[in-house]
């Protein structure tokens, strides 16, 4: 195939690298480390085998051009980017692929191409982009992929073999609306109480969701799984999560927290995206890792009262980030 990379940070560098050391023609659709990657290429280190590769290279799309498949990493805070950058890289038979964090990724991508070309991927893996040119993989890396408002077709099967063949655990959803619920139960909890810390904030036992303390550092998943507190936090927000979710009637099981909470104790200190993000002055992916679920989460009828304090303590954190980048 000729595949498309559409934000290059550690995810979409990741995963188009793999299938570009496997053969595939890949271009990256790069902004910052164009330079970098443009002269020497990416280098992939991972407990898997570290590799390096060197993609095509490009700034804008219509130096690319036409593409099978569109593979899309960016940030959510950055969709606004979809109507310039993916027209471009499609025409009626190319498959675009988003690999975001959260809800309504695909919707968006609705409003620019026709619904039948767009699909959506859960990835399950721990990435860092130590520095330009160069990412870290830790562990884990299954995507579970899916069609967009309806079963998978054939094509969603091929796409998902050329993964796996280029070393990537890869699995097709019947209900990728299903599967999304499934991937908050781990991103809502981690990413979000992991940046919670910053408001000097801990949990407690007591009834409440937090207790003010002094200011504090972000919290990576050891600390979240290690400490008690915490941890029941942790569960009480999972399960908030599949209660939401099967009130859609997506049917989500409960024992998938305590899956979660053991995959997540193989990953050491492991600091989620919304932490590097945050700590780098990035803003945060709110809408459709915290706020959306919420949202639909009320419209179901349930009630989520840590995931909505958990939603307003992000929002002051945003808040008073974009006031101090603004001094």
């Amino acid at each position: 195939m000729k595949i498309g990379v559409v934000g290059c940070g550690s995810l979409g560098s990741y995963y188009g690298a793999k299938l570009g050391y496997d053969g595939h023609e890949t271009h990256f659709l790069l902004r910052s480390d164009y330079n970098l990657v443009k002269r020497r290429g990416l280098n992939i280190e991972s407990p898997d085998g570290g590799f390096h590769y060197h993609p095509q290279a490009a700034l804008r799309a219509t130096e690319i051009g036409r593409c099978d498949l569109v593979i899309i990493g960016l940030k959510t805070t950055a969709n606004h980017r979809f109507s310039q950058d993916l027209p471009p890289l499609a025409d009626c038979n190319t498959a675009i692929l988003t690999l975001q964090n959260g809800l309504g990724n695909e919707a968006a991508l609705a409003k620019i191409l026709p619904p039948e070309q767009i699909l959506g991927g859960l990835c399950f893996v721990c990435l860092n982009r130590t520095k330009p040119g160069h990412v870290q993989h830790l562990a884990h890396g299954r995507i579970v992929m899916g069609e967009y408002q309806r079963r998978p077709e054939a094509r969603t099967h091929e796409i998902a073999a050329a993964f796996k063949h280029a070393g990537i655990p890869c699995t097709v959803a019947e209900n990728l609306e299903r599967a999304h619920w499934e991937k908050l139960i781990w991103n809502i909890p981690f990413n979000g109480l992991g940046v919670a810390g910053l408001a000097g904030l801990h949990a407690c036992n007591t009834g409440t969701i937090f207790e003010e303390s002094s200011s504090g550092p972000c919290l990576p998943t050891d600390v979240l799984i290690g400490n008690p507190n915490w941890l029941k936090l942790v569960r009480e927000l999972m399960h908030e999560i599949i209660d939401a979710a099967n009130a859609m009637g997506l049917k989500v099981r409960p024992e998938l927290a305590e899956k979660n909470i053991d995959a997540t104790r193989v990953m050491g200190a492991y600091r989620a995206s919304t932490l590097v993000d945050f700590e780098r002055g990035q803003p945060l992916e709110l809408n459709s890792l915290f706020l959306e679920p919420l949202k639909q989460a009320r419209k179901a009828g349930v009630d989520t009262p840590r995931l909505a304090a958990l939603c307003k303590v992000l929002e002051h954190l945003q808040s008073a980030q974009s006031r101090k980048g603004k001094l």
